[in-house]
């Protein structure tokens, strides 16, 4: 990653007058990230430092700066090294509660784990903690609600999509179809998707038990039920911290 993109992915915000203080911000947090051992060997993968801090704190920032000071960041494996450096948030501005899985529970169920605390909230900004991003949540939001979506996708292109999951969309930006870590022979969009949703509320109550992903198990499902599901493409940073 080039100097300039750090620069830019570590730059403060303007102080914003807009705030969401009924719709909290969830980080997922619980990855291992095989792929980058031994580094992540004894050290969850989100605290991983990127320019002198770990990513999920950049990730925390981002939330922050664009008006999400409720966070639930769900938690996995070393959870306490993540417990012990972020405390409650209050150093960071945020107020910061965790969801510990007992076992993996995918990215969709580790969100559903976490939804005794987001009881009373109508949307839910759902972010992963362990990629690098300036992406204008506050954008994303506005996105959101323009379209009625139950689901949007934060997406972007990418000249080489194996690594992730892939989704194509119509003209008016829904979503026609999702296909996760293609073959060559499969792939069919330069489009990804970056881990980075808006979902309504009611959404988690169609996550079944147990081991669940958002984007190999849910949206398909949410797609064959006809929900309106939303890709926003941003012009901006967004760069996987997936392999050395």
């Amino acid at each position: 990653m080039s100097g300039s993109s750090l620069e830019l992915a570590r730059r403060p915000e303007a102080s914003r007058p807009v705030s969401f203080p009924s719709m909290k911000a969830v980080v997922m947090a619980g990855g291992q990230g095989t792929r980058l051992r031994p580094l992540t060997s004894n050290q969850p993968k989100p605290m991983l430092p990127i320019v002198g801090q770990p990513m999920m704190q950049h990730i925390i920032q981002l939330a922050r700066n664009h008006g999400f000071t409720d966070v639930v960041a769900t938690v996995h494996f070393l959870a306490s090294i993540v417990r012990n450096f972020f405390g409650d948030g209050s150093d960071l501005g945020v107020s910061l509660s965790y969801v510990t899985e007992e076992e993996p529970l995918g990215t969709a169920g580790s969100v559903k784990n976490a939804a005794p605390l987001l009881e009373g909230d109508d949307r839910v900004l759902i972010l992963s903690g362990d990629s690098l991003t300036d992406v204008d949540l506050e954008e994303l939001v506005k996105f959101h609600e323009s379209k009625g979506a139950a689901v949007t996708v934060t997406l972007k292109r990418v000249e080489d999509p194996l690594e992730f999951g892939i989704v194509i969309t119509g003209e008016d930006g829904r979503i026609e179809r999702f296909l996760e870590k293609p073959g060559w022979g499969e792939v069919f969009s330069d489009t990804i998707n970056t881990g980075i949703y808006v979902i309504e509320r009611e959404i988690l109550e169609l996550v079944p038990e147990g081991e669940v992903d958002f984007s190999k198990d849910l949206f398909p499902k949410l797609l064959e039920m006809g929900l309106p599901m939303y890709g926003y493409v941003p012009d901006r940073i967004w760069t996987d911290v997936g392999t050395l």
